[in-house]
C-alpha cells in the first residue's frame, strides 16, 4: 500500500542552473546529491531538512536518451505558504516571474516560473 508522496523528479536542462534557483531564490536546500560515476547526477532539493515531499533533479536528456519512453514534461504543482503576499514580494524582488495573486473559492494562489520556464503554483494555507 502507498502511504505518501516521498519526490517529484522533475527534468531540467541544467542542473546546476536549477539548484541555484530553487535554493537560492526559492529557499529550498539540497538535501543530498548523488552520482553513479557514469554521467548520472541527480540532486534533492526540499523546502527543509526533513520534509516529506522534496523534488528530485534530472538531467532531462541524459534521462531522454536512456528513457525515451518517459513523459520529461514539468508536473502540475502546489506548493503551501502560510505568507503568501510575503512570498509573492519575496520573489518579485528576486526577479522570479511571478503571475497575479488570483482568489479563488476558499484560497488565494499565485504561479511563477523557473529559469527554463516552467510554472509552479503557490496556494496560501494557514
Amino acid at each position: 500500500m502507498i502511504n505518501q508522496i516521498g519526490q517529484v523528479m522533475l527534468y531540467v536542462n541544467d542542473q546546476d542552473q536549477a539548484v541555484q534557483f530553487w535554493t537560492e531564490k526559492v529557499g529550498f536546500i539540497v538535501v543530498s546529491e548523488d552520482n553513479n560515476g557514469h554521467g548520472m547526477k541527480w540532486i534533492e532539493i526540499a523546502p527543509a531538512q526533513g520534509a516529506q515531499t522534496s523534488f528530485v533533479l534530472h538531467n532531462k536528456q541524459l534521462i531522454a536518451e536512456m528513457q525515451p519512453e518517459l513523459n520529461l514534461g514539468t508536473p502540475s504543482i502546489m506548493l503551501f505558504s502560510d505568507n503568501l503576499d510575503a512570498l509573492y514580494e519575496d520573489f518579485k524582488s528576486k526577479g522570479i516571474t511571478v503571475g497575479d495573486v488570483v482568489t479563488m473559492p476558499g484560497a488565494r494562489i499565485f504561479n511563477f516560473a523557473d529559469d527554463e520556464n516552467n510554472y509552479f503554483a503557490v496556494m496560501e494555507r494557514k
